[in-house]
C-alpha cells in the first residue's frame, strides 16, 4: 500500500453507531449529557469501530522512537545518546510511561523507528527507516521517500495491533530533539513564528531556548517547506518519530481504531496526519493538553478537546496513557449501569 491509497481508504465515522450510542446513553439513569467528554468520546469510539458494542478491553501505547540531527545545533540540555538509552529502558520496564501503563491496564510497545545506533530489548520493535535525521538546518531532515515509508511503518503497524486484539491505542515517543522539530513543523503548518511555538521542552537555558528559535528559522528559510503539502513539511523540517506517530493516527483512522493524542509531540504528528487527510482527525481522540507553548494551540487546530489540563509535557505517551482509566469508566458506565425504565424513574428530557 502506497500513501495515496492509504489516505483514499479513510471513510467517514459510522453515523448509525454514533446515533446508537448516543440512544444508548440517554437510556443510562443519569442526567442527560452528564458524563461530558467521557460521553463524547465512547460515542465517537462508536463511529470510529462501526459498532455501539464498545470494547476498550486491550490497550497500548505505541512509542515511537527516533534520533534528530538538529540536536548538534545546541537546542537540548542532554545529548542523542539518551534517545537510545531510554528506548531500551522501556523494553525492560523502566521508564515513566511503563509505570503508568501498568497503572492503566496498557503494554507499552517501543518502536525503533530511527534512533541513531542500534537498540537491543525483547520488547522493542526493530522497524528502523534510518539511523537518525540530518541536521535540518543544512539541508533536509530526510528524504521524501523516508518520510513516507516512516509514515507506512505507523500505519501498518495499527493494522498489525488490530489483528492481535488492540482496541485502543494510545501514541508517544523518545527522541531527544523533537521538541525541535515539532516546533518548526508547528510552525510552517499553522503559519505561526517560530517563536510563538517553541518552549523550553526539557528544560533549557534562556541561551539554549534562543538557540533552539534560531535553529528553527534557519531550517524553515534553508528548506522552504510548503505548508500546502504536509509531506513536505515532514520530511525538511520533522523527524522519523513524528511521521511514524502520524502513520499511526492515519492507520487508526483506516483499520477504525482509536488512537489517543499525548502531548504537544503527539499532537504535532496528528496534525500532519490532518494534514494528509482531514477525515482522519475524527478518529483522534484528545488526551491532555501540553504544557508547551503550543500544545493548546494546536489541540484547538485539529478541533479536539482535551480531558486533561495537568499542566504535563513528559511525552513518551503518559498523557495519553492517564486518560485510559477515565475511557474504562465511561465505557463501563455505557455497558453497564441500570436504565431509566429498569428502575422506574422518570427518563430526563431534553430542555429547549
Amino acid at each position: 500500500m502506497d500513501l495515496k491509497e492509504l489516505i483514499s481508504g479513510i471513510a467517514p465515522l459510522d453515523e448509525g453507531a454514533m446515533e446508537a450510542a448516543k440512544r444508548r446513553w440517554d437510556s443510562v439513569a443519569h442526567p442527560l449529557g452528564s458524563l461530558g467528554l467521557l460521553e463524547r468520546d465512547i460515542i465517537r469510539i462508536a463511529g470510529i469501530t462501526g459498532s455501539p458494542e464498545v470494547d476498550l478491553g486491550k490497550k497500548a501505547v505505541v512509542v515511537m522512537c527516533a534520533d534528530n540531527g538538529v540536536v548538534a545545533e545546541g537546542v537540548t540540555q542532554t545529548g542523542q545518546e539518551v534517545t537510545a538509552i531510554v528506548t531500551e529502558n522501556m523494553s525492560s520496564g523502566d521508564t515513566s510511561v511503563c509505570r503508568m501503563a501498568r497503572v492503566a491496564g496498557a503494554e507499552v510497545i517501543p518502536v525503533d523507528i530511527g534512533v541513531a545506533r542500534p537498540v537491543t530489548g525483547e520488547r522493542i520493535l526493530q522497524r528502523c527507516v534510518r539511523r537518525g535525521t540530518a541536521n535540518m538546518t543544512r539541508g533536509p531532515a530526510m528524504g521524501r521517500e523516508e518520510a513516507e515509508r516512516a509514515v507506512l511503518t505507523g500505519a501498518e503497524l495499527v493494522g498489525e495491533l488490530k489483528a492481535r486484539g488492540y482496541r485502543l491505542l494510545a501514541t508517544g515517543e523518545m527522541g531527544i530533539g523533537n521538541t525541535t522539530t515539532s516546533s518548526a513543523v508547528v510552525s510552517v503548518l499553522l503559519g505561526r513564528s517560530p517563536a510563538e511555538v517553541t518552549g523550553r521542552g526539557a528544560g533549557l537555558s534562556t541561551e539554549g531556548y534562543h538557540k533552539k528559535i534560531r535553529a528553527i528559522e534557519t531550517a524553515v528559510e534553508v528548506n522552504c517547506p510548503d505548508p500546502a503539502d504536509a509531506l513536505d513539511v515532514l520530511y525538511k523540517v520533522g523527524g522519523l518519530d513524528l511521521a511514524g506517530l502520524a502513520g499511526v493516527f492515519l492507520g487508526g483512522a483506516y483499520h477504525r481504531v482509536p488512537v489517543l493524542i499525548d502531548g504537544f509531540i503527539s499532537s504535532a504528528a496528528a496534525l500532519i496526519a490532518a494534514s494528509l487527510c482531514p477525515a482522519a482527525k475524527g478518529y483522534m481522540l484528545a488526551s491532555h493538553a501540553s504544557n508547551e507553548p503550543a500544545g493548546r494551540m494546536v489541540l484547538e487546530a485539529l478541533g479536539a478537546a482535551p480531558f486533561l489540563y495537568a499542566e504535563m509535557c513528559l511525552g513518551e505517551g503518559t498523557g495519553a496513557v492517564a486518560v485510559m482509566p477515565l475511557l474504562e469508566m465511561g465505557a463501563a458506565v455505557y455497558r453497564e449501569m441500570c436504565t431509566f425504565e429498569a428502575t422506574n424513574i422518570e427518563a430526563y428530557q431534553p430542555l429547549t
